[in-house]
């Protein structure tokens, strides 16, 4: 199943992508629930399936069930009656939101992709080199990128992020990708002056809309080995990143096991696994991004993660954030 987070009709809602179109699983469950003649049908939909992908998660067998059913019913029904109703919407008309957007963690792996290190020329990490990121520092699919007026060395990185689906501590490597609900794509846009200029590397990594995620959250069932996935990046047409998750120095069940023993991880969770080589402060000359780019981001089995990029408006700090987020939507 693709689920996706998007606001339609000036609402926010969670999907699933069937053909072009999104489902919208709190009203289709009303439906469904109204069909059915079950009392304060309304209310249970948005208790079992409300618009959140965390939520879905966390609703575990109960809230799949009857995202199923929705599915079903709707594949059967009349689709003038599901546009009527705000259950069925094109993808092309509603505005994608990133997909894990009400997580509560959002953990990210540097250094994770053997062929990078050596690019960057780094040292091989003993361990995960770990750091979080920010969810006002990302949008989602079809947003705008946005370039800091205070750094011109912006970067693109592809990454695959796997995204808990069940409470859990100390998870034993070989169980570690039971937990795992599903998988999207991150773009972890880098501003790499900031990045480089202190030990940490939070501020490179968190400015304000730097980075994408989505469009989907593809269940762990359809995705049966996370190691063996094509990833690419393509600006303006030209491929940039082109390599495979099997690349990876610490594959997603060893980081999940590790991460696990410090901290416990629950639904929705998500775990940025490192970007492959490729990224544009390795190239010679350096490739930064730059207001007009257009970059698209594929792994295979999760989808097309596509921004363009904006230049960020020069107000003045105090103004920056509103003015900002007008420009983002």
């Amino acid at each position: 199943m693709k689920l996706a987070l998007y606001r339609y009709a000036g609402i926010t809602r969670l999907g699933a992508a069937v053909g072009g179109n999104l489902v919208d699983f709190t009203r289709g469950a009303e439906w469904v629930l109204e069909s059915r003649g079950t009392p304060r049908s309304s209310a249970h939909a948005a208790t079992l399936l409300p618009p959140s992908a965390v939520d879905f998660l966390a609703g575990g067998r109960q809230s799949l069930s009857l995202a199923q059913e929705v599915l079903s019913a709707v594949e059967q029904a009349d689709a003038g009656l599901l546009r009527r109703h705000g259950i069925v919407a094109a993808e092309d008309d509603v505005e994608f939101l990133p997909t894990l957007l009400d997580a509560e963690r959002f953990i990210c792996v540097g250094r994770n992709f053997l062929e990078h290190v050596k690019e960057g020329g780094s040292e091989v990490p003993k361990y995960p080199v770990l750091f979080s990121r920010y969810w006002n520092s990302v949008v989602g699919h079809r947003q705008p990128l946005i370039r800091p007026v205070v750094s011109e060395q912006f970067d693109y990185e592809a990454e695959l992020c796997a995204v808990i689906g069940t409470e859990c501590r100390n998870v034993p490597r070989d169980k570690a990708l039971e937990v795992v609900g599903g998988y999207t794509i991150l773009q972890e846009g880098s501003i790499r002056d900031w990045q480089l200029r202190a030990p940490t590397q939070m501020a490179g990594k968190n400015f304000f809309h730097s980075g994408s995620m989505g469009p989907y959250l593809v269940t762990s069932d359809e995705i049966r080995d996370p190691q063996k996935l094509r990833i690419t990046t393509t600006l303006n047409g030209q491929t940039m990143q082109d390599d495979n998750t099997s690349g990876m120095l610490y594959d997603v069940s060893f980081l999940i096991s590790y991460i696990t023993q410090f901290m416990p991880l629950v639904p929705g969770d998500v775990i940025a696994t490192g970007t492959p080589p490729g990224v544009g402060m390795a190239r010679k000359p350096p490739v930064w991004l730059k207001a007009g780019d257009n970059l698209v981001i594929e792994i295979e089995g999760l989808g097309r993660l596509e921004n363009s990029v904006i230049d960020e408006v020069d107000t003045g700090t105090h103004q920056a954030p509103a003015v900002l987020a007008a420009a983002a939507h």
